[in-house]
């Protein structure tokens, strides 16, 4: 995988005003079609529902009365939909449409789906970018917005400089399902962490201590992780990826021991325990293979091996 720098030149020919179509108008695809407008492009949108159209239509987008019509007027189209199926349902009877357009579907779905997405697209003609939007809606086109990419490099390059209207371009590389694995990846990371996050509030609630009390230890600590695994691995993953796990510190059978502890704790509360026994779980099983003197890094072996 390889990312490159957002500022990698693009066609000079490509105006930052070209025209954008936009399908799909939930919260993301409308605050998309806002910021776009706001950057001066001419934006075509559609929508099952129409009259989800009408904030960005007062704003100033054209209403397409069709997919085939949203298709027509842009060379550059931009899905927001629930998943990969929404967009055959809607563009399987546009396809004399596609050639020569560009998707560029930033809907959720699984890889595999995305890479014959991609290639259902290259077969109508049209060019295919994924992509993963990892921001919320109303962080659309601000400085903190960014979106990874994955699909043709040409492609990217001709549509950089619209697509940055919205955040910053990721570009992972030619594979169209690493975006999707880098989206859903780092949302792993994020619901795990949110559902941890109700839990922690659950077991101290069960003491008496409200949330509005308990959320800003356990945010203030959430906001430490990175800093905590970096210190264990200043190399940021270089050990993991040379199958290193020194357990000098934070080893699997301390960090089990807690595990352990917190299941227990949770079990007397009476709260529920999917969370804490899949965590126990990963621990167990790096005991179980003789690892408990390595680092607590050696989970992710029976995370990609599970037995």
């Amino acid at each position: 995988m390889t990312e490159q720098n957002p500022t990698t030149s693009h066609n000079p020919t490509i105006s930052r005003n070209t025209p954008v179509t936009v399908i799909g108008l939930g919260p993301m695809g409308r605050a998309m079609t806002r910021t776009l407008l706001a950057a001066g492009h001419r934006v075509t949108v559609w929508n099952r529902t129409a009259g989800r159209a009408d904030g960005v239509v007062a704003d100033g987008a054209t209403l397409a009365a069709t997919p085939a019509e949203a298709l027509d007027a842009s060379d550059l189209v931009i899905l927001s939909l629930t998943d990969y199926r929404a967009m055959y349902d809607i563009l399987d009877d546009a396809t004399a449409s596609l050639a020569g357009r560009t998707l560029v579907n930033l809907s959720s779905d699984t890889p595999d789906r995305t890479r014959e997405a991609a290639a259902w697209a290259a077969g109508h003609g049209a060019g295919f970018l994924a992509g993963g939007v990892m921001v919320p809606a109303p962080m659309i086109g601000t400085q903190a917005s960014h979106v990874y990419y994955s699909g043709g490099p040409e492609i990217m390059d001709r549509h950089r400089p619209a697509l940055a209207v919205l955040g910053a371009p990721r570009y992972l590389g030619q594979d169209p399902g690493l975006a999707q694995m880098m989206y859903q990846a780092q949302l792993a990371v994020f619901l795990s962490s949110l559902s941890a996050l109700m839990h922690a509030t659950a077991m101290l609630g069960s003491a008496g201590m409200k949330a509005q009390e308990a959320l800003p230890d356990l945010l203030a600590f959430t906001d430490s992780i990175g800093a905590i695994v970096r210190a264990g691995d200043p190399t940021s993953g270089a050990g993991l990826d040379a199958g290193e796990h020194p357990g000098a510190l934070s080893t699997v059978t301390m960090m089990g021991a807690t595990a352990d502890h917190i299941v227990e704790t949770s079990t007397s509360l009476g709260l529920d325990l999917a969370l804490p026994l899949a965590v126990q779980a990963h621990y167990r099983h790096a005991i179980d293979n003789g690892h408990g003197d390595d680092k607590w890094t050696r989970i992710i072996d029976s995370i990609r091996e599970p037995r």
